[in-house]
């Protein structure tokens, strides 16, 4: 039999589960959401909650820390080096999980849209703290965790961002 997967994200409590169609849990990880807190109205930097579904995977195969500006690899990988070179770059690193809202006014449509947001699951610096909200509005993973999701789930994965 095959099974699928759902991603719940607490932002209260600052971790991501996954869940089979039986409710056992198959992943669990400390993460960080929007240093500014929930929220779904565009340019607020705020995590978008409700219910959403992974539009896009990016990033496969890519060697780990593989920079992305855009949604595209730069040819770079991270090291504490570039981070010098580069102190405002907002990291996006090793993989992308899109995201896009499925309830029209409250995160798809108009300026509450999550995927026109570019709303993420993504890797970042293994130097961040997770579980200390702390991104632009993305949910960011340590890279490790990032690969082993990315394994686990499809497009079209539903992911439910919980206040």
């Amino acid at each position: 039999m095959e099974y699928w997967r759902s991603i719940s994200v607490y932002i209260n409590q600052q971790t991501l589960v996954v869940r089979d169609n039986r409710g056992a849990v198959t992943f669990e990880t400390r993460i960080a959401t929007a240093k500014n807190g929930p929220g779904e109205q565009h340019g607020s930097e705020c995590t978008p909650r409700g219910r959403h579904v992974i539009r896009a995977k990016i990033g496969a195969g890519r060697p780990r820390n593989t920079v992305f500006v855009g949604r595209r690899p730069t040819g770079e990988l991270f090291d504490e080096k570039l981070r010098a070179r580069f102190p405002n770059r907002d990291w996006i690193l090793t993989r992308i999980l899109w995201l896009s809202g499925t309830e029209p006014g409250r995160n798809r449509l108009g300026n509450v849209d999550t995927m026109r947001r570019y709303i993420y699951i993504h890797g970042a610096p293994d130097s961040d703290a997770m579980g200390i909200p702390s991104s632009h509005g993305c949910v960011k993973m340590r890279n490790d965790d990032i690969i082993a999701l990315f394994d686990q789930v499809t497009v079209g994965t539903p992911v439910e961002i919980i206040e």
